[in-house]
Order: structure tokens, then C-alpha cells, then sequence
């Protein structure tokens, strides 16, 4: 498991407004946490486009694996055991997670 990568992850149960079901997650902690810890750091995606700023929508193709344009929760990031994870769809490529990361640092700084 890497950062960047997409995976389907079993999200349930989820409460009040969190996201919860089957749902992609991009993996966004570093590789050193994701290779020696049992937990990864993660944004879900929705194929219920908002276009919230700060949220990096993404056209499917060959890489990531995705079937129809998706919007990286990026407010909804949290931590989840590696045992959530069921099946690897692709990867974001680097400029997108460079995206996805200045969308976390505005949500921290402002």
C-alpha cells in the first residue's frame, strides 16, 4: 500500500455524516507510516460531483482504475486499519496527489 493509491475499502459502519459503505479511497499518508503501521490515512471518493473547493475531481482512465468521474472527499480524511482495505483499482498520479494535499493544507491552516 502506497500513497496515491486507490483502493475499495469497507467503510462500514459509519455514523451521522461520515462516509460509510463500499466506497475508492485514495491513500494519502506517506509510505513510510502505510509499510510499518496497520492503519492507512484516507479520502474517500464520490461519483456525486460537488465540486467543494479544495476537491480534486478525476476523470477515469487506465491508471486509476475508476469507472465514472469521482470527487476526493478531501474534508472527509481519517485514518482506517488496513484490514477496511479489499482491492486495489489504480494510482493518482503525482501532480493530482500534490492537489490533494494542498486541499489538506488549506483545511488545516485556515
Amino acid at each position: 500500500m502506497k500513497q496515491g493509491e486507490i483502493w475499495l475499502a469497507n467503510l462500514n459502519p459509519g455514523k451521522g455524516s461520515e462516509q460509510k459503505g463500499l466506497r475508492p479511497v485514495a491513500i494519502i499518508s506517506g509510505n513510510m507510516l502505510n509499510q510499518y503501521l496497520p492503519i492507512v490515512i484516507v479520502c474517500p471518493l464520490t461519483s456525486k460531483i460537488k465540486n467543494y473547493k479544495g476537491n480534486l475531481v478525476i476523470t477515469p482512465d487506465k491508471q486509476n482504475g475508476l469507472i465514472e468521474p469521482s470527487e476526493i472527499l478531501t474534508f472527509h480524511i481519517r485514518s482506517i486499519s488496513k484490514d477496511r482495505l479489499v482491492s486495489k483499482f489504480g494510482s493518482l498520479k503525482q501532480e493530482q496527489i500534490s492537489v490533494v494535499k494542498k486541499g489538506l493544507d488549506d483545511i488545516l491552516r485556515y
